[in-house]
Protein backbone atom coordinates (compact mmCIF):
# COMPACT_ATOMS: atom_id res chain seq x y z
CA UNK A 1 0.00 0.00 0.00
CA UNK A 2 1.73 3.40 -1.17
CA UNK A 3 1.41 6.00 1.68
CA UNK A 4 -0.88 8.58 0.09
CA UNK A 5 -3.58 4.71 0.17
CA UNK A 6 -2.20 4.39 3.59
CA UNK A 7 -3.00 8.42 4.62
CA UNK A 8 -6.51 7.80 2.94
CA UNK A 9 -7.55 4.91 5.04
CA UNK A 10 -6.37 6.14 8.31
CA UNK A 11 -8.50 9.16 7.40
CA UNK A 12 -11.32 7.11 6.65
CA UNK A 13 -10.96 5.09 9.91
CA UNK A 14 -11.02 7.90 11.92
CA UNK A 15 -7.09 7.74 12.98
CA UNK A 16 -3.84 9.61 12.11
CA UNK A 17 -0.64 8.62 12.53
CA UNK A 18 0.14 11.55 15.25
CA UNK A 19 -2.95 10.19 17.06
CA UNK A 20 -1.65 7.01 17.90
CA UNK A 21 -1.70 5.39 21.03
CA UNK A 22 1.51 5.78 23.16
CA UNK A 23 2.16 3.82 25.88
CA UNK A 24 3.95 6.51 28.21
CA UNK A 25 1.22 8.87 29.72
CA UNK A 26 1.23 12.57 30.37
CA UNK A 27 2.25 12.66 34.08
CA UNK A 28 0.92 15.76 36.32
CA UNK A 29 1.97 15.96 39.94
CA UNK A 30 -0.05 18.22 41.89
CA UNK A 31 0.87 19.54 44.92
CA UNK A 32 -0.92 21.53 47.97
CA UNK A 33 0.76 23.03 50.86
CA UNK A 34 0.49 22.69 54.22
CA UNK A 35 -2.82 21.15 53.81
CA UNK A 36 -3.91 18.88 56.84
CA UNK A 37 -5.18 15.68 56.55
CA UNK A 38 -8.68 16.33 58.13
CA UNK A 39 -9.04 19.39 55.11
CA UNK A 40 -10.37 17.08 52.12
CA UNK A 41 -14.15 16.16 52.09
CA UNK A 42 -13.21 12.44 51.34
CA UNK A 43 -11.36 12.51 54.68
CA UNK A 44 -14.84 13.84 55.95
CA UNK A 45 -13.75 17.40 56.15
CA UNK A 46 -16.47 20.19 56.04
CA UNK A 47 -14.27 21.97 53.91
CA UNK A 48 -15.69 22.25 50.15
CA UNK A 49 -13.65 19.86 47.96
CA UNK A 50 -15.62 18.31 45.63
CA UNK A 51 -13.40 17.81 42.91
CA UNK A 52 -10.72 16.34 44.77
CA UNK A 53 -13.67 14.01 46.29
CA UNK A 54 -14.64 13.21 42.56
CA UNK A 55 -11.09 12.27 42.16
CA UNK A 56 -11.05 10.32 44.62
CA UNK A 57 -13.88 8.30 43.97
CA UNK A 58 -12.03 8.16 40.25
CA UNK A 59 -8.85 7.31 41.49
CA UNK A 60 -6.95 5.10 44.17
CA UNK A 61 -6.58 6.77 47.16
CA UNK A 62 -3.29 5.72 48.83
CA UNK A 63 -4.32 5.72 52.34
CA UNK A 64 -0.53 4.97 53.62
CA UNK A 65 1.42 7.95 51.73
CA UNK A 66 4.15 9.73 54.07
CA UNK A 67 5.91 12.62 53.74
CA UNK A 68 8.61 14.74 55.40
CA UNK A 69 6.94 17.15 58.19
CA UNK A 70 8.33 20.27 56.39
CA UNK A 71 8.14 21.55 52.93
CA UNK A 72 11.58 21.71 51.11
CA UNK A 73 12.67 18.54 52.50
CA UNK A 74 9.58 17.03 50.99
CA UNK A 75 9.96 18.60 47.28
CA UNK A 76 13.27 17.48 47.03
CA UNK A 77 12.55 13.78 48.40
CA UNK A 78 9.59 13.71 45.55
CA UNK A 79 12.15 15.08 42.99
CA UNK A 80 15.15 12.58 43.65
CA UNK A 81 13.23 9.58 45.10
CA UNK A 82 16.01 10.03 48.19
CA UNK A 83 15.74 10.58 51.37
CA UNK A 84 17.11 14.72 52.11
CA UNK A 85 18.72 13.10 54.82
CA UNK A 86 21.17 12.23 52.18
CA UNK A 87 21.97 15.89 50.56
CA UNK A 88 21.69 17.73 54.03
CA UNK A 89 17.78 18.96 53.57
CA UNK A 90 15.64 17.83 56.96
CA UNK A 91 16.09 20.59 59.97
CA UNK A 92 14.22 23.31 58.08
CA UNK A 93 13.22 24.63 55.08
CA UNK A 94 15.48 26.62 52.44
CA UNK A 95 14.38 30.24 53.48
CA UNK A 96 14.82 33.31 50.92
CA UNK A 97 18.13 34.43 52.99
CA UNK A 98 19.66 30.91 52.85
CA UNK A 99 22.52 30.38 50.55
CA UNK A 100 21.48 26.63 50.08
CA UNK A 101 20.37 24.20 46.78
CA UNK A 102 19.50 20.74 46.40
CA UNK A 103 23.03 18.96 45.20
CA UNK A 104 23.04 19.20 41.55
CA UNK A 105 24.67 16.47 41.14
CA UNK A 106 21.26 14.54 42.11
CA UNK A 107 19.02 13.26 39.22
CA UNK A 108 15.82 15.30 38.95
CA UNK A 109 11.97 13.83 38.00
CA UNK A 110 12.28 15.86 35.08
CA UNK A 111 16.07 14.99 34.16
CA UNK A 112 14.88 11.46 33.81
CA UNK A 113 12.03 11.59 32.18
CA UNK A 114 13.75 13.30 29.69
CA UNK A 115 15.38 10.57 28.86
CA UNK A 116 12.36 9.12 27.93
CA UNK A 117 11.46 11.59 25.25
CA UNK A 118 9.17 13.73 27.57
CA UNK A 119 9.56 16.62 25.01
CA UNK A 120 7.83 19.06 27.48
CA UNK A 121 8.46 19.31 31.13
CA UNK A 122 7.14 21.93 32.99
CA UNK A 123 7.23 23.55 36.79
CA UNK A 124 4.72 25.67 37.49
CA UNK A 125 3.76 27.47 41.17
CA UNK A 126 6.39 27.12 44.33
CA UNK A 127 9.37 26.24 43.79
CA UNK A 128 11.62 26.22 47.13
CA UNK A 129 14.82 23.86 46.37
CA UNK A 130 17.03 26.45 46.17
CA UNK A 131 17.17 29.92 44.85
CA UNK A 132 20.61 31.80 45.56
CA UNK A 133 22.27 30.14 42.19
CA UNK A 134 20.94 29.94 38.82
CA UNK A 135 22.18 26.65 39.23
CA UNK A 136 19.62 25.77 41.93
CA UNK A 137 16.39 26.61 39.64
CA UNK A 138 14.07 24.73 38.23
CA UNK A 139 15.38 25.57 34.23
CA UNK A 140 18.35 24.30 35.77
CA UNK A 141 17.11 20.90 36.76
CA UNK A 142 15.63 19.67 33.93
CA UNK A 143 12.32 21.64 33.32
CA UNK A 144 12.10 23.41 30.07
CA UNK A 145 9.61 25.36 31.72
CA UNK A 146 9.03 27.29 34.57
CA UNK A 147 6.30 29.74 36.47
CA UNK A 148 5.87 30.64 39.78
CA UNK A 149 7.51 31.91 42.53
CA UNK A 150 11.29 30.73 43.90
CA UNK A 151 10.36 31.25 47.72
CA UNK A 152 7.49 30.06 50.06
CA UNK A 153 5.20 32.53 52.03
CA UNK A 154 4.80 34.93 48.95
CA UNK A 155 1.51 37.35 49.33
CA UNK A 156 -0.89 35.89 47.14
CA UNK A 157 -1.91 39.45 45.54
CA UNK A 158 1.12 41.22 45.35
CA UNK A 159 3.28 37.41 44.57
CA UNK A 160 5.97 39.91 46.31
CA UNK A 161 8.56 37.85 49.28
CA UNK A 162 10.68 40.20 51.52
CA UNK A 163 9.49 43.42 49.69
CA UNK A 164 10.43 41.91 45.99
CA UNK A 165 8.00 40.41 43.48
CA UNK A 166 8.68 36.78 42.84
CA UNK A 167 6.45 36.22 40.21
CA UNK A 168 8.16 34.44 36.66
CA UNK A 169 7.91 33.27 33.39
CA UNK A 170 11.24 31.35 32.49
CA UNK A 171 13.73 33.38 33.33
CA UNK A 172 12.19 36.91 32.73
CA UNK A 173 10.03 38.37 35.79
CA UNK A 174 6.41 38.16 35.11
CA UNK A 175 4.56 41.04 36.25
CA UNK A 176 0.95 38.86 35.58
CA UNK A 177 -1.83 40.19 37.90
CA UNK A 178 -4.39 38.31 39.71
CA UNK A 179 -4.60 35.49 42.52
CA UNK A 180 -1.82 33.23 42.93
CA UNK A 181 -3.72 29.83 42.53
CA UNK A 182 -5.63 31.03 39.78
CA UNK A 183 -3.07 32.05 37.78
CA UNK A 184 -1.09 28.58 38.56
CA UNK A 185 -4.32 26.65 37.31
CA UNK A 186 -4.44 29.22 34.36
CA UNK A 187 -0.86 28.25 33.16
CA UNK A 188 -1.26 24.60 34.08
CA UNK A 189 -4.39 24.67 31.64
CA UNK A 190 -2.18 26.40 28.84
CA UNK A 191 0.43 24.05 29.49
CA UNK A 192 -2.31 21.03 28.66
CA UNK A 193 -3.38 22.61 25.43
CA UNK A 194 -0.16 23.45 24.10
CA UNK A 195 1.63 20.08 24.60
CA UNK A 196 -0.94 17.90 23.79
CA UNK A 197 0.52 17.46 20.17
CA UNK A 198 3.89 17.05 20.88
CA UNK A 199 3.82 13.45 22.86
CA UNK A 200 3.60 12.78 26.65
CA UNK A 201 4.35 15.76 28.90
CA UNK A 202 5.37 16.22 32.35
CA UNK A 203 3.80 19.16 34.52
CA UNK A 204 4.61 19.50 38.35
CA UNK A 205 1.82 22.00 39.45
CA UNK A 206 3.02 23.29 43.10
CA UNK A 207 0.18 25.58 44.63
CA UNK A 208 0.98 27.62 47.43
CA UNK A 209 -1.82 26.96 48.75
CA UNK A 210 -3.28 26.90 51.53
CA UNK A 211 0.09 27.88 53.03
CA UNK A 212 -0.06 31.29 54.97
CA UNK A 213 0.00 34.24 54.73
CA UNK A 214 -3.91 33.33 54.57
CA UNK A 215 -4.90 35.15 51.62
CA UNK A 216 -8.41 34.75 50.37
CA UNK A 217 -10.86 35.65 47.55
CA UNK A 218 -13.63 37.53 49.18
CA UNK A 219 -15.99 35.38 46.83
CA UNK A 220 -14.41 31.98 48.23
CA UNK A 221 -14.72 33.35 51.70
CA UNK A 222 -18.41 33.92 51.35
CA UNK A 223 -19.14 30.42 50.97
CA UNK A 224 -17.66 30.08 54.45
CA UNK A 225 -20.23 32.68 56.20
CA UNK A 226 -17.97 35.61 55.28
CA UNK A 227 -19.26 39.13 56.82
CA UNK A 228 -17.50 42.30 55.51
CA UNK A 229 -18.87 44.05 58.15
CA UNK A 230 -17.74 42.02 61.15
CA UNK A 231 -13.52 42.57 61.81
CA UNK A 232 -11.14 39.90 60.48
CA UNK A 233 -9.05 38.00 62.29
CA UNK A 234 -5.80 39.85 62.90
CA UNK A 235 -1.95 39.52 63.61
CA UNK A 236 -1.52 36.07 61.75
CA UNK A 237 2.20 36.06 59.83
CA UNK A 238 3.53 33.82 57.24
CA UNK A 239 7.01 32.88 57.01
CA UNK A 240 7.54 36.27 54.87
CA UNK A 241 5.70 38.03 58.04
CA UNK A 242 2.61 39.62 56.14
CA UNK A 243 0.35 40.78 57.95
CA UNK A 244 -1.55 43.17 55.59
CA UNK A 245 -5.19 42.56 56.01
CA UNK A 246 -5.99 41.95 52.26
CA UNK A 247 -7.91 38.66 51.90
CA UNK A 248 -8.40 38.01 55.69
CA UNK A 249 -12.06 36.48 56.27
CA UNK A 250 -13.12 36.76 59.87
CA UNK A 251 -11.90 33.79 61.23
CA UNK A 252 -8.25 31.58 60.58
CA UNK A 253 -10.02 28.22 59.77
CA UNK A 254 -12.78 30.76 57.44
CA UNK A 255 -9.77 32.40 55.53
CA UNK A 256 -8.14 28.52 55.59
CA UNK A 257 -10.72 27.06 54.13
CA UNK A 258 -11.91 29.54 51.34
CA UNK A 259 -8.24 28.77 50.04
CA UNK A 260 -8.17 25.06 49.85
CA UNK A 261 -11.76 25.47 48.34
CA UNK A 262 -9.53 27.63 45.27
CA UNK A 263 -7.24 25.64 44.65
CA UNK A 264 -10.12 22.70 44.89
CA UNK A 265 -11.65 24.46 41.71
CA UNK A 266 -8.50 24.88 39.96
CA UNK A 267 -7.79 21.36 40.30
CA UNK A 268 -10.93 20.33 38.70
CA UNK A 269 -10.39 22.85 36.25
CA UNK A 270 -6.90 20.79 35.09
CA UNK A 271 -8.78 17.65 35.31
CA UNK A 272 -11.40 19.27 33.24
CA UNK A 273 -9.22 20.22 30.73
CA UNK A 274 -7.67 16.83 29.79
CA UNK A 275 -11.31 15.36 29.69
CA UNK A 276 -11.85 18.00 26.92
CA UNK A 277 -9.09 17.65 25.26
CA UNK A 278 -9.32 13.48 25.10
CA UNK A 279 -6.29 12.98 27.50
CA UNK A 280 -7.95 11.67 31.09
CA UNK A 281 -7.31 8.02 30.04
CA UNK A 282 -3.95 8.35 29.19
CA UNK A 283 -2.73 10.62 32.00
CA UNK A 284 -1.48 9.51 35.47
CA UNK A 285 -2.80 12.26 37.88
CA UNK A 286 -1.10 12.26 41.53
CA UNK A 287 -2.04 15.13 44.18
CA UNK A 288 -0.83 15.04 47.66
CA UNK A 289 -0.01 17.62 50.17
CA UNK A 290 3.89 18.20 51.52
CA UNK A 291 3.34 18.09 54.78
CA UNK A 292 1.01 17.95 57.48
CA UNK A 293 -1.63 20.73 59.00
CA UNK A 294 -0.40 23.43 60.59
CA UNK A 295 -3.28 24.15 63.32
CA UNK A 296 -1.94 27.72 63.98
CA UNK A 297 -2.76 28.92 60.36
CA UNK A 298 -6.38 27.05 60.14
CA UNK A 299 -5.69 23.42 59.22
CA UNK A 300 -6.67 20.25 60.90
CA UNK A 301 -4.87 17.00 61.23
CA UNK A 302 -8.61 15.14 61.49
CA UNK A 303 -8.22 11.79 63.46
CA UNK A 304 -4.36 11.97 63.57
CA UNK A 305 -2.04 12.97 66.22
CA UNK A 306 0.74 15.83 65.64
CA UNK A 307 0.79 18.47 62.83
CA UNK A 308 3.34 19.97 60.81
CA UNK A 309 7.13 20.04 61.99
CA UNK A 310 6.33 16.84 63.69
CA UNK A 311 6.77 13.12 62.86
CA UNK A 312 3.49 12.16 64.28
CA UNK A 313 1.27 10.83 61.94
CA UNK A 314 -0.25 14.22 61.46
CA UNK A 315 2.73 16.14 60.30
CA UNK A 316 3.97 13.43 57.57
CA UNK A 317 0.94 11.07 56.30
CA UNK A 318 -0.40 13.05 53.53
CA UNK A 319 -3.71 13.13 51.90
CA UNK A 320 -3.15 11.36 48.62
CA UNK A 321 -4.72 10.02 45.42
CA UNK A 322 -3.34 8.67 41.90
CA UNK A 323 -5.30 8.24 38.79
CA UNK A 324 -4.14 6.97 35.16
CA UNK A 325 -7.30 4.91 33.81
CA UNK A 326 -5.19 3.36 30.60
CA UNK A 327 -2.48 2.26 33.93
CA UNK A 328 -4.73 0.36 36.58
CA UNK A 329 -8.14 0.49 37.76
CA UNK A 330 -9.24 3.09 39.89
CA UNK A 331 -12.31 3.45 42.62
CA UNK A 332 -10.20 1.89 45.43
CA UNK A 333 -8.16 2.27 48.52
CA UNK A 334 -4.51 1.21 48.33
CA UNK A 335 -3.25 0.45 51.83
CA UNK A 336 0.36 -0.59 51.18
CA UNK A 337 2.87 1.76 52.76
CA UNK A 338 3.84 4.20 50.01
CA UNK A 339 5.90 7.99 49.93
CA UNK A 340 7.02 10.99 48.57
CA UNK A 341 10.64 9.06 47.43
CA UNK A 342 8.64 6.48 45.61
CA UNK A 343 7.18 8.57 42.75
CA UNK A 344 11.00 9.06 41.24
CA UNK A 345 10.74 4.99 40.79
CA UNK A 346 7.61 4.57 40.08
CA UNK A 347 7.87 7.10 37.19
CA UNK A 348 11.03 5.30 36.07
CA UNK A 349 8.85 1.90 35.76
CA UNK A 350 6.08 3.76 33.88
CA UNK A 351 8.45 5.88 31.52
CA UNK A 352 10.08 2.85 30.21
CA UNK A 353 13.52 4.76 31.25
CA UNK A 354 15.86 1.97 30.45
CA UNK A 355 18.82 3.37 32.31
CA UNK A 356 19.56 2.86 36.18
CA UNK A 357 19.54 6.17 38.76
CA UNK A 358 22.66 7.67 38.67
CA UNK A 359 22.20 7.42 42.94
CA UNK A 360 20.52 4.57 44.43
CA UNK A 361 16.54 5.19 45.65
CA UNK A 362 15.47 4.94 48.76
CA UNK A 363 11.70 4.73 47.17
CA UNK A 364 10.32 1.95 45.85
CA UNK A 365 8.33 1.00 42.56
CA UNK A 366 4.91 0.75 43.68
CA UNK A 367 3.62 -0.20 40.13
CA UNK A 368 2.89 -3.89 41.02
CA UNK A 369 1.27 -2.76 43.90
CA UNK A 370 -0.88 -0.07 41.57
CA UNK A 371 -2.05 -2.81 39.32
CA UNK A 372 -2.87 -5.66 41.95
CA UNK A 373 -5.35 -4.89 44.92
CA UNK A 374 -3.68 -7.87 46.65
CA UNK A 375 0.02 -7.68 46.21
CA UNK A 376 1.88 -5.84 49.65
CA UNK A 377 5.07 -4.96 49.01
CA UNK A 378 7.26 -5.42 52.88
CA UNK A 379 9.63 -2.52 53.09
CA UNK A 380 10.27 0.43 55.57
CA UNK A 381 9.99 4.43 55.47
CA UNK A 382 11.97 6.12 57.08
CA UNK A 383 10.52 9.68 58.57
CA UNK A 384 13.83 11.58 59.86
CA UNK A 385 14.82 11.95 63.28
CA UNK A 386 14.51 8.38 64.79
CA UNK A 387 11.19 7.29 63.20
CA UNK A 388 10.73 4.70 60.76
CA UNK A 389 7.27 2.83 59.61
CA UNK A 390 7.76 -0.89 58.93
CA UNK A 391 4.72 -2.51 57.51
CA UNK A 392 2.37 -1.82 60.41
CA UNK A 393 4.94 -1.25 62.46
CA UNK A 394 6.01 2.61 63.99
CA UNK A 395 8.73 4.08 66.00
CA UNK A 396 8.94 7.27 67.52
CA UNK A 397 12.40 7.61 69.23
CA UNK A 398 12.52 10.40 72.24
CA UNK A 399 15.46 12.67 72.36
CA UNK A 400 16.54 12.44 68.34
CA UNK A 401 17.01 15.79 67.48
CA UNK A 402 13.86 17.15 66.60
CA UNK A 403 12.80 20.45 68.72
CA UNK A 404 9.36 19.87 68.01
CA UNK A 405 9.07 16.35 69.32
CA UNK A 406 10.08 16.14 73.26
CA UNK A 407 9.50 12.63 74.35
CA UNK A 408 10.64 11.12 77.43
CA UNK A 409 10.98 7.66 76.44
CA UNK A 410 11.28 5.68 72.93
CA UNK A 411 7.47 4.80 71.81
CA UNK A 412 6.15 1.58 69.35
CA UNK A 413 2.72 1.79 67.37
CA UNK A 414 1.01 -0.68 65.93
CA UNK A 415 -0.20 1.89 63.43
CA UNK A 416 -2.53 0.17 61.59
CA UNK A 417 -4.74 -0.38 64.83
CA UNK A 418 -3.78 2.99 66.33
CA UNK A 419 -3.38 5.51 63.71
CA UNK A 420 -4.44 8.24 66.47
CA UNK A 421 -0.80 6.91 68.18
CA UNK A 422 -2.37 6.14 71.90
CA UNK A 423 -1.03 3.08 72.81
CA UNK A 424 2.79 3.01 72.88
CA UNK A 425 3.20 -0.52 72.55
CA UNK A 426 7.24 -1.28 73.36
CA UNK A 427 6.99 -2.81 76.47
CA UNK A 428 5.09 -6.22 75.05
CA UNK A 429 7.04 -5.89 71.61
CA UNK A 430 11.04 -5.47 71.94
CA UNK A 431 12.03 -7.29 69.27
CA UNK A 432 9.78 -5.28 67.03
CA UNK A 433 11.01 -2.33 68.91
CA UNK A 434 14.99 -3.37 68.32
CA UNK A 435 14.44 -3.86 65.06
CA UNK A 436 13.32 -1.06 64.29
CA UNK A 437 15.40 1.17 66.36
CA UNK A 438 18.71 -0.91 64.12
CA UNK A 439 16.45 0.09 60.70
CA UNK A 440 16.06 3.85 61.77
CA UNK A 441 19.76 4.39 63.37
CA UNK A 442 21.35 3.47 59.60
CA UNK A 443 19.76 6.26 58.42
CA UNK A 444 19.98 8.90 61.39
CA UNK A 445 23.56 8.23 61.00
CA UNK A 446 23.36 9.16 57.39
CA UNK A 447 26.32 12.30 57.35
CA UNK A 448 25.72 14.62 54.15
CA UNK A 449 28.30 16.44 52.68
CA UNK A 450 26.77 20.00 53.49
CA UNK A 451 23.65 21.19 55.06
CA UNK A 452 21.37 23.72 55.13
CA UNK A 453 21.76 26.23 57.68
CA UNK A 454 19.67 27.10 60.27
CA UNK A 455 16.87 28.81 59.19
CA UNK A 456 17.29 32.25 60.58
CA UNK A 457 21.10 32.54 59.63
CA UNK A 458 21.63 36.10 57.83
CA UNK A 459 18.12 37.24 58.19
CA UNK A 460 18.62 40.05 60.01
CA UNK A 461 21.41 41.44 57.33
CA UNK A 462 19.71 39.66 54.28
CA UNK A 463 18.49 41.77 51.19
CA UNK A 464 16.30 40.40 48.68
CA UNK A 465 17.67 40.99 44.94
CA UNK A 466 15.43 43.17 42.71
CA UNK A 467 12.15 41.20 41.55
CA UNK A 468 14.15 38.20 42.60
CA UNK A 469 16.39 37.93 39.68
CA UNK A 470 19.31 35.04 39.91
CA UNK A 471 21.75 36.31 37.60
CA UNK A 472 24.52 34.00 38.55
Amino acid sequence: MNKTLLTFVLFLTGFTVSAQKSSQPNIIIILADDLGWGDVGFHGSEIKTPNLDKLSREGVILNRYYVSPICSPTRAGLMTGRYPDRFGLRQNVIAPWLNFGVDTTEEFLPQMLAQAGYKNRAALGKWHLGHAKRVYLPLSRGFTHFYGHYNGAIDYFTHEREGELDWHNDWATSYDKGYSTDLITNEAVNCIKKYKKDGPFFLYVAFNAPHAPLQAKEEDLKLYGYDPLKPKFGGVEGEGGDDATKGRGNTKRQTYSAMVTAMDRGIGKILETLKNEGLEKNTLVLFHSDNGAEPAQGGTSGELRGHKFQEWDGGVRAPAIIKWPDGFKGGRILEQLTGYTDIAPTLREIAEVKSAPPKKYDGISILPALKNDHKNIERSTYLGYGSIINGGWKLVKANSGNPKMELKEDMVFDILKDPSEKNNIRGSNQSQYEKLSAEAEEYDAIKPSSKVPPFGQGRKTFKAPKNWEIKD
